[in-house]
Order: structure tokens, then C-alpha cells, then sequence
């Protein structure tokens, strides 16, 4: 009796075991979580380099570890939403002469082509700023994915390196040392992504910090 409990024990201990496996080597979709990810650019300003951001952003990761070609991503960006911390220059920077984000909106990635090299990862793809798409590369790299916040998260960080006046944003001033802007745009994505549905990471996070609130309660 005791062997034949031990070895259903076993089975079943094997079969979810396979099941853990293959849901782990499945394509899986992360929905991009903007409460915990990052989209940073920087340029040069004179001699120093600013660094700016766009809060507001939307997008996708499908990633499948066992075979990279079949994973993708896509994102969106909502131009007017630049920030460099200067209420001025941000307003410049929305206007015809940089970003015209009246007459263009978004920004938006969609990837064509994902291979690897252990968790590196290099994104091929197509970037369409200010009315132009532009075929670009991101050196990636997958930072991990486990159970947390009521669901399931992963991180990816992502970076590349374009020249605006590609996408014809040439706007600048000419000074005694040359330029007062660069023209090469360094732009950094830190991404975290959740398997929930739309909606879904902001319950997550309320659901996360409830779990705090209950772990210092518990300590007190």
C-alpha cells in the first residue's frame, strides 16, 4: 500500500513537473507594464548630455526562450508625452521643430526579426518616428521571469542608437563650438512585463501592496 502511494506521489510529481517545463518553454506574451518600466533617451548638449524620457507607452513582448526567431515585440509612445524635466524645452521639443506632435502622435517599434545568444538578445525592427520608419537594432537582453505581484512578471532591458536627422528632425543652432545638439539620439528601454490581461498590472500592483501591508503587520 505504502509503495503504490509512493508512486503515485511520484507520478504525479513528474507530470507537473513536465507540465512546469513545457509552460516554461512555451511563447509567452508580456504586456508591457508602464507603472514599472522606463523608455529614456539622451543627446547631446554642447559638451554634456541631457536625458529625457516618454511617460506614456503601451506594447507587448512574446518570448519564447527555446526559440528566440519566434518571439516579437511591438510598442507604442505617445510623442507629447517628452519629459526632460524643463516645462520650456519640453513645450520645443512637442513643436513642428522637433517632434510635431500634432501632426504626428506616436512613435511605434515593431520588431521583424529576434535572435540570441543565451539571455542577449538582438531585436531587428522597424522604428516609425515623426512620420518616418527607419529600420533599427536593439541590443537586448532578457533579465529573468518568476511569480510576483498576483501574476507573472519578467524584465527585459533593450538599447540602440539613432540619428535624428533620419526621421527628419534637424532642427538646431549653430554656435562658435560647432552644434548645440548632437545628432546621434541614445535611446534605453527598461521593461517589465506581466502575463494579466488589460488592467491587469495595475490589480497586480494594489494586490502587491496589500501583501506589504499584511508582511508589516505580521512583523509588528
Amino acid at each position: 500500500m505504502f509503495a503504490r502511494r509512493r508512486s503515485l506521489a511520484a507520478t504525479l510529481f513528474a507530470a507537473a513537473l513536465f507540465v512546469s517545463t513545457a509552460a516554461q518553454a512555451a511563447p509567452t506574451t508580456w504586456t508591457i507594464d508602464p507603472n514599472h518600466s522606463n523608455v529614456t533617451f539622451t543627446i547631446r548638449h554642447f559638451f554634456s548630455k541631457v536625458t529625457g524620457s516618454f511617460t506614456k507607452f503601451s506594447g507587448s513582448v512574446v518570448y519564447d526562450p527555446a526559440n528566440p526567431a519566434a518571439s516579437s515585440a511591438k510598442a507604442e509612445i505617445d510623442a507629447s508625452s517628452i519629459n526632460t524635466s524643463n516645462d520650456r524645452r519640453d513645450g520645443h521639443l512637442r513643436s513642428p521643430d522637433f517632434f510635431d506632435v500634432a501632426k504626428y502622435p506616436t512613435l511605434t517599434f515593431e520588431s521583424t526579426k529576434v535572435t540570441a545568444d543565451g539571455s542577449k538578445l538582438k531585436i531587428e525592427g522597424n522604428l516609425t518616428m515623426h512620420g518616418v520608419t527607419k529600420p533599427v537594432t536593439l541590443e537586448g537582453e532578457f533579465l529573468g521571469a518568476g511569480p510576483a505581484m498576483g501574476g507573472q512578471r519578467a524584465g527585459f532591458e533593450a538599447s540602440t542608437k539613432v540619428d535624428r536627422k533620419d526621421f527628419g528632425i534637424v532642427w538646431n543652432k549653430v554656435v562658435d563650438q560647432g552644434t548645440m545638439l548632437g545628432d546621434d539620439v541614445e535611446i534605453r528601454l527598461a521593461i517589465e512585463g506581466a502575463t494579466e490581461p488589460a488592467g491587469g498590472a495595475k490589480k497586480a500592483e494594489a494586490g502587491g501592496k496589500n501583501d506589504e501591508k499584511k508582511a508589516e503587520a505580521n512583523a509588528k
